[in-house]
């Protein structure tokens, strides 16, 4: 194969990143050791969506390249969401002063620089920060991400499944921890021991545990994360007045104390925006680019049905018009199935001073197409703020490899004085929104934990019945299941949860009519046009619901359409959870 010269590179580069469309410009690229700034490495906003990872190690420069970025896309008029780890993206309301040597990079590389200050909304989990504080109701939460916290095993996730159907099957609503504190004693009390009974595959012995791992997260202070109001999260969706994207940041001061808690939060966000978007396809640009810094943490010990969540929230939300880049150290950090997912590729330097580095170093190079570039040696010797890139074009296919100075940010690289965050978070439209907690009636209350238990739910006496259901009918039939109502019940939530026909064999007909309801049981929805989305959604509620779903019919009786229905995470989204 017949050597390349520097011109011919530089021009393979040039042609690659040739696009028509807007694009986020990242830098000028760098070959045979001599910086190209004629060779420009940019990003077409078009295909912001196609997600991407920023990887490199620590101090090599990540942070500062999704600083640039949001920057670029806010002019856009793409909203940002940034994870605010150190505390350093809080500058973005902040003009950048040009030094001489920050200058001098600038010109190295043909930037037009000027300090500028960018619309920055600062978000703060729970009022945990300066910002506006983000809740979540524990109900939309849902069963699969409250596992992951509390860090159950798969047979225990499942049970807190139960927990949840049970609470929304009764419309016992789960706010805040203490409600869903309420609904596990209640259920292993004796006065609850006959509901625990039905739901079949819940144990006194696991609703303890499950129990007990609450009262740990409360002695941790994290219950101050969850409850009402529960942040809208098409909050995120916001432009100015002018046009430019808003960028939320999310505070995360004490990330170290809490680190899945706050990944799995940042999930969350996601799981809830990819519940409430329309189909849009392909746009000209996104409707939201969300950065989830730390990524490894999402995926560290993470169950199959939870890493399966979040292979297919990837794979479909692309479709709605949202881009999610993947911050980490190595592209081993993340799986295989979410790698594949990601066609933007932003690696800062690595190093090798241990076997391990050297084995994640090879898998890096791997990552990469084919090119001009000794990936090994470049991805070891390369400088701050300089990074291998490909992504893809605007048409589909993967751009030349180049290693790239990156552009500099033109607000400031560090953080913000508090006092003007303070009153950019005071100036907020969101601040009445959300800046004071309530305390609604829910669970906690209706079980008669609380006092306003007599203004209706349960009552006091904590009997919780399910809705539909008569007394007489209950104790008539409580210990008799007839099977082809547990297989008709079966379909039915199937087809309720996956929206389209089930593919379970029909029940045969039954030699006596069963009992009337009174209800007719609702329609199954028609099958979504986009078949292969449909297939993966099936796939991942196959793994989160398993066996379980005949138990779960069992539990629900002859009660139809009542409980809510919940998304690829467990969540439940704002539409189905306020009928």
């Amino acid at each position: 194969m017949a050597i390349k010269s520097t011109a011919d590179k530089v021009a393979t580069i040039q042609q690659g990143y040739t696009l028509d469309g807007p694009t986020i410009e990242l830098g000028a690229a760098i070959v045979d050791g001599e910086l190209h700034k004629d060779a420009k490495v940019r990003l077409p906003l078009a295909m912001m969506n196609r997600h991407g990872l920023v990887a490199g190690a620590t101090g090599t420069g990540k942070t500062v390249t999704l600083h640039m970025m949001a920057e670029q896309l806010s002019a856009a008029g793409v909203p940002v969401f940034l994870a605010d780890i150190k505390g350093d993206l809080s500058g973005l309301a902040t003009a950048a002063t040009g030094s001489e040597k920050l200058l001098a990079r600038t010109a190295s590389i043909d930037q037009p620089w000027s300090g500028r200050v960018f619309p920055v909304e600062f978000l703060a989990l729970g009022g945990d920060g300066h910002g506006i504080p983000v809740r979540a109701t524990i109900t939309s939460f849902g069963p699969i991400l409250l596992s992951r916290i509390m860090e159950l095993n798969d047979t225990q996730e499942s049970s807190l499944q139960l927990i949840f159907h049970f609470a929304d099957k009764n419309n016992l609503e789960l706010i805040d921890l203490k409600d869903l504190r309420a609904v596990i004693q209640f259920l292993t009390s004796d006065e609850g021991k006959e509901k625990l009974k039905e739901l079949g595959g819940l144990s006194k012995a696991t609703a303890g545990v499950i129990l007990r791992e609450l009262i740990t997260l409360e002695a941790q202070g994290m219950e101050k994360f969850f409850g009402e109001p529960e942040f809208n999260t098409a909050e995120l969706l916001r432009t100015t007045a002018d046009g430019h994207g808003i960028v939320s940041c999310l505070e995360l001061p004490t990330l170290q104390t809490k680190p899945l808690l706050f990944s799995t939060f940042l999930m969350w966000l996601l799981a809830d925006l990819f519940e409430d978007l329309p189909e849009v396809g392909d746009l000209d640009k996104p409707k939201l680019v969300f950065f989830l810094d730390e990524a490894h943490l999402l995926f560290k010990d993470a169950s199959r049905a939870f890493l399966d969540a979040i292979t297919t929230t990837v794979r479909l939300i692309r479709s709605k018009g949202v881009g999610i880049f993947f911050v980490t150290q190595t592209p081993k950090d993340v799986p295989g199935d979410v790698l594949g997912q990601l066609a933007n590729r932003i690696q800062h330097a690595l190093r090798a001073f241990t076997p391990d580095d050297a084995k994640a170093l090879k898998a890096t190079v791997s990552t990469f197409p084919i090119s001009d570039y000794d990936l090994a040696e470049t991805l070891t010797t390369a400088g701050i703020g300089e990074a291998v890139i490909t992504v893809m074009n605007e048409r589909g296919a993967p751009t030349p490899v180049a290693l790239t100075r990156m552009r500099a940010p033109e607000s400031a690289m560090g953080p913000s004085e508090d006092a003007l965050i303070a009153s950019i978070v005071a100036a907020s439209g969101l601040l009445p929104a959300y800046g004071t907690a309530v305390d609604n009636v829910s669970a906690f209350e209706k079980l008669g934990k609380g006092p306003a238990a007599g203004d209706g739910g349960a009552g006091n006496s904590g009997t919780v019945r399910d809705s539909g259901r008569s007394a007489s009918h209950d104790a008539g039939s409580r210990d008799v299941v007839d099977p082809g109502s547990v297989d008709a019940e079966a379909r039915r939530i199937e087809e309720e949860i996956l929206g389209r026909p089930s593919r379970r064999s029909a029940p045969a007909p039954s030699p006596a009519p069963a009992p009337s309801t009174g209800r007719a049981a609702p329609a199954p929805r028609q099958p979504r046009p986009d078949s292969n989305a449909a297939g993966d959604v099936d796939g991942v509620l196959g793994g989160v619901f398993g066996g379980g779903l005949k138990s779960m019919a069992r539990s629900l009786g002859t009660q139809l359409g009542r409980e809510l229905l919940r998304g690829v995470f467990g969540t439940s989204s704002r539409r189905r959870r306020r009928r």
